[in-house]
């Protein structure tokens, strides 16, 4: 038997996200309020019952926006990471832009939880050229953005020059970790209904068959490597719908049946660490 590391990672976005892509009329406001309101205690009570402590990425927008719901996660002990600020992605920012925004938001996480955050979740998963310096710079232990594997944390590469007409120049190995993520294991996409102008986002996926996808996914890292750690994400605005609720409820089920450890993602970066201790240089 392997060891199957399991992160239930929650990015509590509630309104922010809206926001970020200009969507402030009062129907998509609404549906991030579902969160706070509905979502967060829902979920803060499915993993009390099953004694599980998990990752949450909130950005600084909603820790003001939404304190006491953000104080609650944090009094049940989970990990606070880092989310943004605006939940703009670091890509559309410019660099002291974003590391205005890393600061700010770090700030907050400290006033609530007492310790700046050790891990980092990209706001839409889109990381700038510039976003491995300033985590390096700030202290961070780990991000989880990327997704270069599926099931083994990698170190993050810095300098990588990528360039359409020349082979690809790759950086330097660093000490930061990257604790992979995938869309497919994130409930947005499946799930939310999204139409602008210029696209629609048709979700509304069954959750039973997407939670047949996301069994697998756990099942084939248990059955063929003797280490890793599969991350699933989730949003409480979107989770939190009662029949995707049970849907969650009998993952969990599912995966401790078979022997599923459940960890935050920074401590599954620091059994990684353990496991395959970075570089002197790195």
């Amino acid at each position: 038997m392997g060891r199957s590391l399991v992160c239930l990672t929650f990015d509590f976005d509630a309104i922010s996200g809206w926001i970020a892509r200009g969507m402030t009329s009062p129907s998509p406001i609404s549906r991030g309020e579902f969160g706070p309101h509905v979502g967060v205690p829902r979920v803060l009570e499915l993993l009390k019952r099953h004694d599980i402590i998990a990752s949450w990425y909130i950005p600084g927008h909603t820790l003001e926006t939404y304190p006491d719901a953000c104080r609650r996660v944090a009094a049940m002990g989970h990990e606070i990471g880092h989310h943004g600020w605006t939940h703009r992605p670091p890509a559309s920012l410019t660099p002291e832009q974003e590391e205005e925004e890393l600061l700010r938001a770090n700030k907050a996480i400290h006033r609530l939880t007492g310790r700046y955050a050790r891990g980092y979740r990209s706001p839409s998963w889109d990381l700038s050229p510039h976003s491995v310096a300033l985590m390096l710079k700030h202290g961070f232990v780990y991000d989880t953005s990327m997704m270069a594997d599926d099931y083994v944390p990698y170190r993050v590469r810095h300098g990588d020059v990528i360039s359409l007409e020349q082979p690809a120049v790759f950086g330097r190995a660093t000490r930061l970790i990257e604790m992979p993520v995938s869309w497919t294991l994130d409930d947005y996409p499946h799930f939310e209904f999204i139409r602008t102008p210029t696209s629609i986002l048709p979700g509304n996926m069954n959750a039973n068959d997407v939670l047949e996808n996301w069994i697998d996914d756990f099942m084939y890292l248990n059955q063929n490597l003797e280490w890793g750690v599969i991350t699933y994400t989730f949003h409480p605005f979107v989770i939190g719908r009662g029949h995707r609720m049970m849907m969650l409820e009998k993952l969990i089920r599912t995966l401790k049946e078979h022997g599923a450890v459940f960890m935050t993602v920074e401590d599954a970066a620091a059994e990684f660490e353990q496991r395959s201790p970075a570089a002197p240089s790195g």
